[in-house]
């Protein structure tokens, strides 16, 4: 009788062990177990919060390259490069003005601010063509 009731604790134990491991697993939303992050650790990757906000964000890679229009709906160049400060916030549009083929081209920098919109369609309002030819042409210091 004693063997038999050593059995069913050691048993209940087990699974008591089993059910609390369970219980502090998690799951994605497609129902995989992703294990617990330990104290003091921060897991690589975006959370689920950051995702989302991801989805509803623009990709560089389609920014550059954007027509820039003026209020009017003027094209006045386009988006050439993106600068993003040493603290991670997009802060400077690099505008490609005029040229053909690369040359006679022009580029300068806008605080990104500036623009109303920029994207899906970038909107400088106020800019014109002549007036981006007159500023200072933006060069890389790398």
């Amino acid at each position: 009788m004693n063997l038999i009731l050593g059995r069913s604790i050691i048993i209940s134990v087990l699974c008591s062990l089993a059910l609390i491991g369970t219980a502090s697993a998690q799951s994605d939303d497609k129902g995989a177990v992703v294990p617990p992050v330990p104290a003091g650790r921060v897991p690589l990757g975006v959370t689920v919060v950051e995702t989302e906000l991801v989805a509803t964000g623009w990709r560089a890679s389609k920014l550059i390259g954007t027509k820039v229009h003026n209020e009017s709906g003027d094209k006045i160049g386009e988006i050439d490069d993106l600068i993003v400060s040493t603290d991670g916030k997009l802060t400077v549009a690099i505008v490609e003005v005029g040229g053909f083929l690369g040359v006679g081209k022009h580029r300068v920098a806008i605080p990104v601010r500036q623009f109303t919109q920029i994207a899906p369609k970038a909107i400088l309002p106020g800019a014109t063509k002549e007036a981006l030819k007159k500023l200072p042409s933006f060069v890389y210091a790398q």
